[in-house]
């Protein structure tokens, strides 16, 4: 449909997501006076609008997000559009004007929605001019942008009837000020990543009575919480994390039956929360990580509380709590996610915690908790196990038994002996598996090769011996969204004077807790979470006492981004196979036994960003095209016989001037070598110091003066 004359009488038009790059392939435009719905969202049109965009009269609502048009910060090309109610502008560009250009509108709108509009490059910006002339807006969204000043509280003042206002993401500092008359319609206020300092007002609560949801938070607010939040009967949603509060939180803001969430993360309250978390009423969500929250949460009759029925998260994460893990935690039966890491608990983990048959996360990682996992955990559809960094002891337990619904296991940093069992091939599901730094021995089992989900597998700094299986070569690590946590979101729909729209571009999680994965990789230990997560994959099989060869097979793992065979005592060549390993970013194979030459294939990965070959036996010249041009001096170091640029070291096949001299050397050392034998052969005390010392050098002066003279003068001459 390239000619729209024909379509005078057009009242609404859709062209979103089409792939449009120009306006102009269609003409009649100017003539569509009657076009009340406009369209044109998620397209490649760039540029400025068409100036026929005046002529469209009619025009109700205009949606011309994800585009690259260049839209001026005057809004001038829609001054004349005096019947706009809606303009949803997104990820566009604003630009500058003249500061003498100023054009008052006619159109009086009731939404706006303007969130990515400006890009970090550009200087930090007042508010579009426009919005001082707008008295009827019910939505505004100007979020993640670069505005700067104050708070718009001129916006609230100005527009009575506005329900949402959102303007997160921006520059705005200085205290949080409040208009000068309460505002009854107000139900959303979104404030957070900004800079905005002070204490938050206590007159928020009667200025805002009906508010339902309120988000301050990355910001600078500091001081107590103000008590009026206990008293708002709509307040359903509450995040006021990433801030500078201090002193208690009020207990009957916890209590609250209106709310289902409330973030108080990262801040420096203080106090015992274990009480007013017994007394929450209609409480579902409660993240209270980060903190310094203290005391016991064991010795406490559940008997007369009734909120195991309603807690639905519980994030305790890094805090100051201590004592035993308390096993009334049991009898919240509807509990499905509950983080207590990085705290002072002691003890086992109570037998208690198996009654929670609809938890499907649990954290209790960083803990001094001891003894071994309860064997009942077989019977939970648990999704995410996290319990590293204690001092749990054991084999590793029947408990997680054909759990199909495993996806992460993370055990690292205990006492954990024995085997891994067999039965690891029940776990279907199961995507991350990291058992580093415990006291693991045996082969590394076959029935890894059976779990079509794995992704990550993560066995180093254990006692693990024998050959690696070649059958790992067969998994596909797959890059999965279920190694994350599964957060929904929740959009908001507008409705207004004849229109409906959801509104994707804003919404929030319903889930504050996220999987966050610590794997070491390109010579680092990092933290892996949400979509970086679910696209890495890697196996790290460092630090044991693996024997054999490094299997041609693993070649196949043409997905994989990370794979550490380092710190064991394998033999052999490095496969030329590992040139099919497109993707790989970190590769370290330090400090075994190789041999052989650096396949000249393996320029061919261009993704290798980290390398390591050192402390082998590797020799030959060092390949220098494509990314092994980038690796330094450390990734060779410790093989003699390696050579290239990189090493200073010539990989000329002769190293004396002349052949004459080179002969001369010869016979000099053939004389130096005959002397040695026959002193030897006569002197039998001498003979046994001799093969004494030679005995020595070779265990444990490898790459002694001595051990390199008896390695270069033996190999040249019989090899």
């Amino acid at each position: 449909m390239k000619d729209l004359d024909t379509f005078i009488n057009l009242r609404e038009l859709d062209m979103s997501y089409n792939e449009l790059k120009e306006f102009i392939n269609f003409s009649g435009w100017c003539d569509l006076r009657n076009l009340e719905v406009l369209d044109v969202s998620g397209n490649a049109l760039e540029g400025m609008l068409p100036h026929c965009f005046s002529n469209l009269t009619s025009l109700r609502e205009l949606d011309i997000s994800r585009n690259h048009f260049q839209i001026p910060l005057s809004f001038a090309p829609f001054a004349n559009l005096s019947n706009l109610k809606a303009l949803l502008s997104n990820e566009n560009k604003m630009v500058t004007e003249p500061s003498f250009y100023t054009s008052i509108p006619k159109f009086q709108l009731e939404v706006i929605s303007l969130p990515k509009c400006i890009t970090s490059q550009q200087p930090n910006l007042e508010l579009p001019t426009f919005l001082y002339y707008q008295y009827d807006l019910r939505y505004v969204d100007l979020s993640h942008n670069n505005f700067s000043g104050t708070v718009p509280t001129w916006l609230l003042e100005n527009n009575t009837k506005l329900e949402i206002l959102i303007l997160k993401g921006n520059s705005f500092t200085g205290p949080l000020s409040l208009p000068s008359a309460p505002n009854s319609n107000i139900s959303l206020i979104d404030i957070s990543q900004n800079k905005v300092q002070g204490q938050i007002p206590t007159g928020i609560c009667s200025t805002f009575p009906h508010l339902t949801q309120l988000f301050l938070s990355k910001n600078a607010f500091e001081g107590n919480i103000p008590l009026c939040l206990s008293g708002m009967k709509d307040l359903s949603l509450l995040d006021l994390s990433n801030n500078q509060l201090y002193g208690k939180v009020p207990e009957e803001l916890i209590a609250k039956g209106s709310l289902t969430i409330l973030r108080l993360s990262n801040n420096n309250l203080s106090g015992n929360v274990v009480p007013a978390i017994l007394n929450a009423n209609g409480q579902l969500n409660l993240y209270l990580d980060g903190n310094n929250f203290s005391g016991e949460m064991t010795n406490v009759d559940v008997s007369a509380f009734e909120f195991l029925n309603s807690l639905r998260e519980i994030d305790l994460s890094n805090n100051k709590l201590h004592g035993k893990l308390p096993r009334w935690i049991g009898n919240a039966s509807f509990l499905e996610r509950l983080a207590l890491s990085n705290n002072g608990f002691e003890g086992s983990i109570p037998m208690e915690f198996c009654n929670l048959d609809r938890l499907e996360f649990l954290d209790l990682s960083e803990n001094n908790l001891f003894g071994s996992i309860p064997s009942c955990f077989n019977t939970l559809n648990i999704k995410h196990v996290h319990l590293h960094g204690s001092r749990l002891s054991g084999p590793l337990p029947i408990a997680f038994y054909n759990i199909s619904s495993l996806v992460t296991l993370d055990l690292r940093g205990n006492n954990l002996t024995g085997s891994i069992p067999k039965w690891i091939g029940t776990l279907s599901s199961l995507s991350i598996l990291i058992l580093k730094d415990n006291h693991f021995y045996g082969e590394v089992p076959v029935q890894l090769c059976k779990l079509d989900s794995l992704s990550i597998i993560d066995l180093s700094q254990n006692m693990f011996s024998g050959i690696i299986p070649s059958c790992l070569g067969n998994l596909t690590l797959p890059m999965e969204t279920n190694k994350t946590l599964t957060n929904g979101r929740t959009a908001l729909s507008l409705t207004g004077d004849g229109f409906t729209k959801t509104l994707v571009d804003y919404s929030n999680p319903s889930s504050y807790i996220e999987e966050v994965i610590e794997f070491t990789t390109k010579s680092g230990f990092l933290s892996y979470e949400g979509d970086i997560l679910a696209d890495m994959t890697g196996i790290d099989l460092s630090c044991n006492n693996l024997t054999g060869h490094i299997p041609p097979e693993l070649g196949n793992l043409s997905e994989i981004y990370s794979l550490n065979l380092s710190h064991n005592k394998l033999t052999g060549v490095i496969p030329s196979s590992f040139a099919k390993l497109h993707q790989i970013e970190s590769l370290d194979l330090s400090y075994n036994n190789l041999s052989g030459e650096i396949p000249n294939q393996l320029v061919e990965l261009n993704s290798l960003e980290v390398f390591s070959v050192a402390y082998n036996n590797l020799s030959g010249s060092i390949p220098e095209k494509a990314q092994f041009g980038t690796f330094i001096e450390n990734s060779y170091e410790g093989n003699p016989f390696l050579c290239g640029a990189i090493l200073h070291k010539s990989c000329s096949k002769t190293d004396s001037p002349s052949t004459i001299s080179t002969v001369s050397e010869d016979k000099g050392e053939d004389v130096a070598l005959l002397t040695i034998f026959v002193v030897l052969y006569i002197n039998p005390y001498w003979r046994r110091a001799w093969f004494s010392l030679v005995g020595k050098c070779i265990t444990t002066c490898r790459y002694s003066n001595v051990g390199k003279f008896l390695t270069y003068h033996i190999f040249k001459r019989y090899v």
